[in-house]
């Protein structure tokens, strides 16, 4: 077996997608007959949040003191985008050096810049997954199995050193890593994820005079309507430029579209219909057209 690097993990943040990835990396490392010790803090918590965390999902230790919170040899900020990016100054003054730093924001070019300017040794990281219901509480370590994972390493996954091993960790979990630069990361989802949610945010206001009469469809696609303010607002705020980008261009797609309905351009409308049914069938399948 190669030498252990990482056998401290700190979590800052504990809600779904943090306690999730807990649970994974701990499954993984006791494939591997590895003991990695699990320390964590989320604001949030009262003594009944501490007791479950600890006990039910299994952190060694709750831990509130940032010097001993960030004395690890990898620490994972699962807070609002925003708020990792503040904690970064802290983790500069309590980690120790060789610590790596990585997240799971919804976007990555602002903090691996902020973490760059730090002198930190940092690796952002996306996993694409979730599920309705939001805390820890739903949190389970099949959540990233079978999902894509961005890592944000630049030109190659890390093979080496802690980057290395938490891949390797990351991969014995289930999940499946693609590399992109952070630039490439926030455009690209910029317009598959954050475009979709402004979308569905716009069609409910839009449509508010009549959704005591909508079914199941409107349903489905208003569904990203009900997302909370207090995340969307870190993302626009650390991605604003590809995002207005991509509402602009969507706002370009809806005026062709309107145009062709009102003057009957059925060709042109159901070549559109045709390419979306072939590009649905290809998600329901897995495959990347």
């Amino acid at each position: 077996m190669q030498r252990q690097h990482i056998k401290t993990i700190s979590f800052a943040g504990l809600g779904l997608i943090g306690t999730s990835l807990l649970l994974a990396l701990r499954r993984a490392a006791a494939k591997e007959g590895r003991s990695i010790e699990m320390i964590g803090y989320d604001p949030g918590f009262g003594p009944e949040d501490i007791a479950c965390i600890t006990g039910t999902f299994g952190l060694d230790r709750f831990e509130s003191d940032p010097a001993k919170l960030y004395h690890a040899d990898l620490i994972v900020l699962c807070a609002p985008v925003v708020t990792n990016i503040a904690l970064l100054e802290e983790i500069r003054r309590h980690a120790p050096q060789g610590t790596l730093v990585t997240d799971v924001s919804s976007t990555k070019s602002t903090i691996a810049s902020k973490a760059g300017a730090l002198g930190l040794d940092f690796l952002g990281m996306h996993p694409i997954a979730g599920r309705e219901q939001q805390g820890y509480r739903a949190a389970a370590p099949e959540l990233l199995s079978g999902h894509l994972l961005i890592i944000c390493s630049g030109s190659g996954m890390p093979d080496a050193g802690r980057a290395g091993e938490l891949l390797s960790l990351l991969e014995a979990a289930g999940c499946v890593p693609v590399v992109m630069t952070p630039e490439e990361h926030d455009r690209i989802y910029a317009n598959i994820s954050h475009l979709p949610q402004l979308i569905s945010t716009a069609l409910m206001n839009h449509c508010r005079e009549n959704i005591g009469r909508s079914g199941p469809g409107f349903a489905s696609l208003a569904r990203l309507s009900g997302s909370p303010w207090n995340v969307w607002r870190d993302i626009v705020i650390t991605n604003n430029e590809n995002i207005a980008g991509e509402l602009e261009a969507f706002a370009e797609c809806l005026s062709a579209m309107a145009a062709e309905v009102r003057t009957l351009k059925l060709d042109e409308l159901e070549s559109r219909f045709r390419d979306a049914n072939r590009l649905y069938q290809s998600l329901q399948e897995g495959v990347r057209p």
